[in-house]
């Protein structure tokens, strides 16, 4: 059953002359658009880390490329969350700029599925406050891991017993989430989350609807063993299982199969399940070649695009 709640300013200037004709029906010429398209600053996360790319310009950059929602990575502001000038100057270049804000991808908080109780609930106390970060920048939800201190395997019962401890990590985040209107959506992203039956499993046991998805086309591969065939699980059919819970989406254009084969993304066919799941918000671009982030970029933007037109279209 689907449950929807459903660098320089004049350089800056100059550039954004550029933006192509394509790129401006992003915005949909003012009707409702299929889907939404915004950007992930992990895209351009080997910049970031150099120090070449201030975070606080990541919203004015997307937009001079045509882009206009955005959504943080944690990583890059970790000692700024309850930082309120800085994140009013967030705020202030995202408005500035006309982008929007959609979520917070918050990582390095602890395991929500920690086995040990205390170490749970430290867990959902450290993503209180990118929650609170989330509320004031104007995003919808914040992204969490849903990782236990059970790794995977291919037992049943470690399959059931990690998902149970998420569940009540996520369960008491998203109950402190609730009254601030956000969402805490999960990813696949590695283990037993990049199982599409594991992670729609957790969303059924959560049963909150604050709670969420965030399929990933990409992050289908739950495990490399030592000595043994990599074990991934397909991308199309994991994302169709993640939809009916979803208030996200991460675009990739490389995906996998159940036997550990990676190929180019069939934009069409992923995003016809994409939609006929009713959804129709924002696909964040999580894609940046290393060297040619923006020009790679851009070239997901355009793809989505005339994926879009052409979805459009019939």
């Amino acid at each position: 059953m689907k449950r929807r709640d459903f660098i320089k300013k004049t350089a800056i200037a100059s550039a954004a002359i550029g933006v192509t004709g394509l790129a401006a029906k992003a915005s949909g010429f003012g009707e409702e658009p299929l889907f939404k398209i915004s950007l992930a600053e992990w895209s351009i996360n080997k910049p970031l880390f150099a120090g070449k790319i201030d975070h606080l310009d990541f919203a004015i950059l997307a937009k001079k490329h045509g882009i206009e929602a955005v959504e943080y990575v944690n990583q890059f502001f970790m000692d700024k969350a309850e930082d309120k000038n800085y994140l009013a100057e967030m705020k202030r270049r995202a408005d500035g700029e006309g982008v929007r804000s959609v979520l917070i991808m918050c990582d390095r908080e602890g395991n929500l599925g920690e086995a040990e109780e205390a170490k749970r609930l430290q867990t959902v106390e450290n993503h209180k406050k990118w929650v609170e970060a989330a509320k004031f920048l104007g995003c919808h939800s914040i992204r969490v891991n849903a990782y236990s201190s059970i790794g995977w395997s291919a037992s049943e019962s470690d399959f059931t017993e990690s998902q149970k401890l998420v569940a009540d990590g996520l369960h008491r985040l998203c109950e402190f989430a609730a009254p601030y209107g956000l969402n805490v959506i999960i990813e696949n992203h590695g283990g037993f989350t990049s199982n599409g039956r594991w992670l729609a499993g957790l969303m059924q046991r959560v049963d909150h609807p604050h709670a969420g998805t965030l399929p990933d086309f990409g992050n289908f591969r739950i495990a490399s063993p030592e000595n043994q065939p990599m074990v991934t699980y397909d991308a199309y059919l994991g994302v169709q299982e993640l939809m009916p819970y979803a208030k996200g989406v991460s675009v990739k254009t490389m995906v996998f199969d159940d036997k550990g084969n990676r190929s180019p993304l069939d934009y069409n066919r992923m995003f016809k399940i994409v939609l006929d799941a009713g959804y129709h918000s924002f696909c964040g671009i999580e894609h940046g070649e290393e060297g040619r982030e923006w020009e790679s970029i851009v070239e997901v933007r355009d793809a989505m695009i005339k994926t879009r037109e052409a979805l459009k279209q019939g």
